[in-house]
């Protein structure tokens, strides 16, 4: 059985990441690269990188193509663009990026340490109405919060 970072790892050798102070050089280029963010509405809407693109990793592929309802033109149209992907820490990103490519994207990144590794760097994000986010509220919004029913139960047979 693979689990989730399992399929992570796999995908990691196939596609490039970049770092966010790498991807903050691009931005404001006359070529800028379009933002990708693969992460669900709830989340884009508290914060996220100013002029990022919104498309739910569970919708990617029928954004990228024409024809569907979940149909993006910008981003179907956008199979020669550099395309940078992000989400929270840097792991659905890379699934997303490798879905991408073999999808004939040719110039898709995946940003390393996701929006935490961003905003670790206390480069800016805004909220849904265009808002400065501070970078401590960021913190905790990135931080993990775990419910007890979703972490693996212990085995009787590995208790000591």
């Amino acid at each position: 059985m693979k689990r989730f970072t399992d399929l992570v790892s796999e995908c990691l050798p196939e596609i490039s990441e970049e770092f966010p102070w790498d991807i903050e050089e691009k931005l404001g280029n006359a070529a800028s690269p379009l933002i990708l963010d693969v992460r669900e509405p709830v989340e884009f809407d508290a914060m996220r990188i100013e002029g990022s693109l919104n498309i739910p990793r569970g919708l990617l592929e029928s954004a990228c193509d024409y024809g569907y309802e979940d149909t993006v033109p910008q981003l179907a149209a956008a199979r020669e663009r550099e395309i940078i992907i992000v989400c929270r820490s840097g792991n659905r990103s890379v699934l997303a990026a490798f879905t991408m490519q073999l999808m004939g994207y040719r110039q898709v990144v995946s940003m390393k340490t996701g929006l935490r590794g961003w905003n670790d760097y206390e480069l800016p994000l805004v909220d849904i109405t265009g808002k400065a986010v501070a970078v401590d509220r960021a913190d905790d919004f990135f931080t993990a919060k775990l419910r007890p029913e979703q972490l693996e139960p212990v085995r009787p047979d590995t208790q000591t």
